[in-house]
């Protein structure tokens, strides 16, 4: 079996990841050292979750330290010597801590800079001295241009998840950045996918790079040892099966995808409503809330992570057992990487989709496109047997492990039907009365009884208070009576 020894890695480099666990490389990984070490340009290609971050990441360090290239002797002291541009902030810090485990006993500087934060600390760090720097698009140029990044010097220079800064829109960023680098620079591109946008980026920026594919095709990039559950769910009862969920027998931590910052919130709050340790992270919370978050779901202080799309990638996190995609995903590439999330480095995960009725169409696509055999999803509630059997749910188990308030009579709510602003029954007036008609039905008196239980009638107003009859009243017309007689004014 091949050890990172054998394939010329610095001890000082493979001391530290044993320490870490770490001692086999993965496909990836072989195929791509026994080339970067040599300072050679090269494009890899593999699917999210293979370790791509040492791929490149051990090249950079080592070469990093072994500057006997007299092209390297004129590097001054503390200016970068190589950069790792990602589209994230939650991939430059997952790579930022890759790095810190691999060079613990390098004394390296590594600094991770990206936007949503203060620039002091940063500024500080760069004024300090630094070896790699680790960042985003943005905020690199913005350094740059502020004076405190020099990338004169920078000797490797490697673009991860290039595809995704192509989706987001960071491709003529990533273009400038290029360009404030050396021309003898070792360029390393690493992407899930190939658009023809990368590929002219690299046929500008690279010289004659290598291609390194770990992957059969992008088509078949979904992990295989990955489950993957497809359920016609619908959205009222999604929170009572992931409810469930939660407390199958393989269970551990958990991310669930939603579509939107308000629907990441709402989820999270409910689960945690239920008795669960949720917490959202979204592009509403501030970058410290997200650090935050993302800490405790690593510290196993929190089980459950409800995202959206921003911690698709980047998350790199031991011990995610399943991934659950709250709404279909936009497309197939948004599915592979969320579903990535799980089955990591050789580990086994399970994948599950709840599909509205009115997503059944997109699905289809995504299903057709990644040649998986889920065309029609079954229609799957949170009292399915399928459900239980599937994800290995103990019978009878209920999607809260808190039990729900009981709800206050009605009596006692404030300002209700039955009570009034202090909660008390409005009080009952003691009366008997009856009521006098005259042959006609109409009322003409009331009948009540007082304190001493004497009945007492009392006339109703406008009403005939002895015959019987109502008194009835003519007007005289302005014109006179009929047939010339004078109308009279009373009966």
């Amino acid at each position: 079996m091949t050890t990172f020894r054998d394939l010329g890695v610095l001890p000082g480099i493979c001391d530290a990841l044993e320490r870490a666990g770490i001692t086999t490389p993965f496909a990836i990984q072989e195929m791509t050292l026994s080339v970067a070490l040599q300072g050679t340009d090269l494009i890899g290609q593999a699917r999210t979750g293979t370790g791509k971050t040492l791929a490149f990441g051990i090249p950079v360090l080592q070469r990093s330290v072994t500057l006997s290239d007299p092209a390297y002797a004129d590097i001054p002291q503390g200016k970068p010597q190589a950069l790792i541009v990602a589209p994230t902030r939650e991939l430059a810090l997952q790579v930022s801590n890759d790095l810190a485990v691999a060079s613990k006993d390098l004394g390296l500087r590594v600094l991770t800079v990206y936007g949503g934060v203060g620039y002091e600390p940063q500024l500080e760090a760069l004024q300090t001295g630094v070896d790699v720097v680790v960042g985003t698009p943005g905020r690199l140029i913005d350094l740059a241009h502020r004076g405190a990044l020099d990338l004169g010097h920078v000797h490797a220079l490697v673009l991860d998840e290039a595809d995704e800064m192509l989706d987001l829109g960071f491709l003529p960023d990533v273009e400038r950045i290029l360009k404030m680098t050396p021309a003898t620079r070792q360029t390393m591109l690493f992407s899930a996918t190939m658009p023809s946008a990368i590929v002219a980026l690299a046929r500008t920026h690279m010289r004659t790079p290598m291609n390194i594919r770990a992957e059969s095709s992008y088509e078949n990039a979904t992990v295989p040892l990955t489950a993957q559950f497809i359920y016609q769910a619908h959205d009222l009862d999604k929170p009572e099966i992931i409810g469930r969920i939660l407390q199958a027998k393989d269970a551990e931590k958990i991310i669930v995808f939603t579509r939107t910052k308000r629907q990441s919130q709402r989820i999270a709050d409910d689960l945690s409503e239920r008795g669960f340790a949720a917490s959202p992270l979204h592009g509403d919370m501030a970058q410290v809330a997200r650090e935050k978050a993302l800490t405790k779901f690593r510290e196993d202080k929190v089980r459950v992570l409800v995202a959206t799309d921003v911690a698709a990638r980047g998350i790199d996190v031991r011990g995610v057992s399943h991934v659950i995609n709250y709404t279909c995903p936009e497309d197939d590439k948004t599915y592979v990487h969320r579903i990535g999330r799980t089955g990591r480095a050789g580990a086994t995960g399970i994948a599950i989709t709840f599909v509205d009725w009115a997503d059944l169409h997109r699905w289809k696509m995504i299903n057709k496109t990644l040649d998986l055999p889920f065309d029609s999803p079954q229609e799957t509630y949170s009292t399915s047997e399928h459900l239980f059997s599937d994800q290995g749910i103990p019978a009878g188990t209920k999607g809260r492990i808190v039990p729900e308030a009981p709800r206050e009579p009605r009596a006692n709510r404030e300002g209700g039907r039955d009570g009034g602003r202090d909660g008390g029954q409005r009080p009952s007036r003691d009366r008997n009365r009856d009521r006098t008609r005259s042959r006609s039905g109409e009322v003409v008196a009331e009948v009540s009884t007082n304190d001493a239980g004497e009945k007492v009638e009392k006339p109703v107003e406008g009403e005939a208070t002895g015959s019987g009859a109502p008194r009835r009243r003519r007007r005289r017309r302005s014109g006179g009576g009929q047939g010339g007689q004078p109308a009279s004014t009373d009966a």
